[in-house]
């Protein structure tokens, strides 16, 4: 039996509230999901109470340690005057609005934050003819049919989706954002102004917040310090594209000197890690270029069993696969078709 040894992201929550920038706490709250541990709910102090960030999941057990830490932190409940909700996924948004309502805290999200199951369903999209279709066969012709995930994803992916959409509204209060951050729009928070930067890629809707006076960087699930995060493969054309370079900008701002991210501990080195997330995702690139030149054109399903280790298949796998796929037939590197209900990917080789 193999043992592994967790990375920082999956180790369980701790009780300690620390310092960890001039005016910053850090509280870890208690999570399980998608294999993490914990999430940082850091506190922004200032001479009216403080703001939080990224109180949590949703749910009683997760409640309780929101107002444990705080009070080890010598704060109430009451003393939250702003809540700062990073990307739409339930371990970051689940306490806000809670904390909104008792509180009367204001609720900061970036402007285009929605929760998933507010999000309309997608439109169609074009698909490239079947290349392997006889001539004058329906099948060779270009058509548009519903999104990926629309049609015949794995049973437990369509009952994962559908599992959200109908239950997600019912037992997760959606946060009401009344400040929404568009990119370089300034907020005061720990009485210093930080700068909201947009950064898609792992949600089209995901926020970093930036203070130049201390060179600290909250980054959310942007940037991990030990694991690469997740590329969401819906919300736009190319969101690989996206991700990537929303890492390039993250690395191009001056003096940053600190990370603060959602899960694991605060790291320095922002730009070298950046560098590293990006040569993963080669690496991811790379590896369907050799799937394809061993088997030829393949479903998204088939591709993503050779991308990811049997314990990691699953929504989460299927929709970075699409995400990479998408990002080599936008580079024109591979056409996608529809054969028997299912998306075929067809990639060029040679690259």
């Amino acid at each position: 039996m193999v043992t592994r040894t967790p990375k920082q992201e999956q180790l369980p929550a701790t009780t300690d509230v620390d310092e960890v920038a001039p005016g910053v706490i850090r509280m870890q709250l208690p999570i399980q999901f998608t294999g993490l541990g914990h999430v940082n709910m850091y506190g922004l102090l200032d001479d009216r109470g403080l703001a939080v960030v990224d109180p949590g999941m949703p749910g009683h057990s997760s409640w309780r340690a929101i107002e444990d830490r705080l009070r080890r932190g010598g704060f109430r409940l009451g003393d939250v005057h702003t809540v700062i909700v990073t990307h739409s996924h339930p371990d970051h948004f689940g306490g806000a609005q809670r904390i909104a309502d008792e509180t009367g805290a204001r609720l900061v999200t970036h402007a285009d934050f929605v929760v998933p199951w507010q999000v309309p369903r997608p439109d169609v999209i074009d698909l490239d003819a079947d290349p392997g279709a006889p001539e004058g066969d329906p099948a060779a012709e270009a058509r548009q049919v519903p999104r990926p995930f629309d049609f015949r994803p794995p049973r437990r992916v369509r009952m994962a989706i559908l599992a959200g959409r109908v239950l997600g509204g019912r037992f997760m209060k959606a946060p009401k954002p009344t400040v929404r951050l568009a990119h370089g729009e300034p907020i005061t928070l720990a009485g210093r102004e930080w700068r909201a930067v947009h950064t898609p890629g792992h949600t089209p809707d995901h926020l970093c917040l930036h203070d130049a006076e201390t060179g600290t960087l909250l980054t959310g699930d942007h940037v991990l310090p030990s694991i690469t995060p997740h590329v969401a493969g819906f919300g736009a054309a190319d969101p690989l594209e996206r991700y990537l370079s929303a890492l390039d900008a993250v690395a191009a701002i001056p003096g940053v000197d600190l990370a603060l991210p959602a899960h694991g501990h605060p790291f320095h080195d922002v730009a070298g890690r950046t560098q590293a997330i990006k040569a993963h995702h080669r690496e991811r690139l790379e590896k369907l270029q050799e799937v394809a030149s061993a088997i030829g054109p393949a479903t998204m399903q088939t591709f993503m069993q050779h991308l990811f280790p049997r314990r990691h298949w699953g929504m989460m796998a299927t929709s970075e696969t699409f995400a990479h796929l998408e990002h080599l037939r936008q580079s024109h590197q591979a056409r996608r078709y529809l054969r028997d209900g299912h998306l075929v990917y067809a990639l060029d080789p040679a690259g």
